[in-house]
């Protein structure tokens, strides 16, 4: 897997923006043989190949807005969504979106940038940056960052999917890792999100967030998942990050290209839900709203 030069990478003894403006060119540069991910699949987007994430050169966004539904001590955040991912969750809540790096509209980071602090003024306490996923879309972020306050609060809101070289671009730039670790194993992570070698890529993303920023990680409970995936995860984290913030989502709803599968085609259960709770205090994790 390709990783940036180290000496294009510089550590953060200037201010974020002049940092952010520096990543950008970079990034914008490694288009053109994109590592972004772990799907290292090695396009040339700035000649218009495009990978697994099928995302272009340019960015696009799909919603930005401030938003209350995250975590309590994240929220009022101003939340801004950029189009295309480099999985295929077929339960994403917001797949069609999500999977399409052309929907929405194209993302202005000058007027992202004052919208952005417009919401700051107006009581936001965050600014975060998710998708889809952020990570297809490094230069266009770091772009992004660029031109926001050095001293704005700043989420990353990731499925922990990225590659070493995108680690090193993002170093400093964001004070939250919000990151998903989705399924416990790798068979249904292919089977539902199309992606292999999955634990692997998250646990090592994560143990890198949690060195560089503050980390909180997200599993969403979904029904006939609690232990083939919800209690590997749990043991894990336990094992591995037993400080770390956990927040423990149990509100799935079979949306998108769920009916695939048959055990995606209702909520979850109650039992699952305390059963859930049940493993999370066996392993004595950190829970937060």
């Amino acid at each position: 897997m390709s990783c940036v030069a180290p000496e294009k990478i510089s550590v953060r003894a200037q201010s974020r923006p002049a940092l952010a403006r520096e990543r950008a060119r970079v990034a914008r540069e490694l288009l053109a043989d994109c590592r972004f991910c772990a799907h290292d699949c090695g396009v040339n987007r700035l000649a218009g190949e495009t990978g697994l994430c099928h995302a272009t050169a340019d960015a696009r966004f799909f919603l930005a807005q401030t938003e209350v539904s995250d975590e309590l001590e994240l929220i009022p955040t101003f939340a801004v969504a950029l189009s295309g991912c480099d999985l295929r969750c077929d339960f994403c809540i917001t797949g069609a979106s999500s999977w399409n790096p052309r929907a929405g509209l194209g993302f202005d980071v000058a007027t992202m940038a004052k919208r952005a602090e417009a919401a700051l003024n107006q009581g936001a306490t965050t600014i975060m940056l998710l998708g889809g996923e952020p990570t297809i879309h490094l230069p266009a972020a770091l772009e992004f960052v660029s031109r926001l306050p050095d001293s704005a609060k700043l989420i990353w809101k990731t499925n922990a999917h990225g590659s070493t070289q995108a680690r090193e671009l993002l170093d400093g730039m964001f004070d939250v890792w919000l990151a998903d670790f989705k399924f416990g194993n790798d068979v249904c992570a292919q089977r539902l999100a199309k992606v292999s070698d999955y634990v692997r890529v998250v646990q090592e993303n994560l143990l890198w967030a949690n060195d560089h920023s503050e980390l909180i990680v997200r599993h969403l409970l979904m029904p006939g998942h609690v232990e083939c995936c919800w209690r590997p995860v749990a043991e894990w984290l336990a094992e591995n990050l037993p400080e770390v913030k956990v927040n423990l989502r149990s509100g799935f709803w079979p949306a998108w290209k769920a009916a695939r599968h048959a055990e995606l085609r209702q909520t979850v259960s109650d039992l699952e839900t305390r059963r859930a709770g049940e493993i999370a205090g066996e392993f004595g994790l950190n829970l937060i709203p």
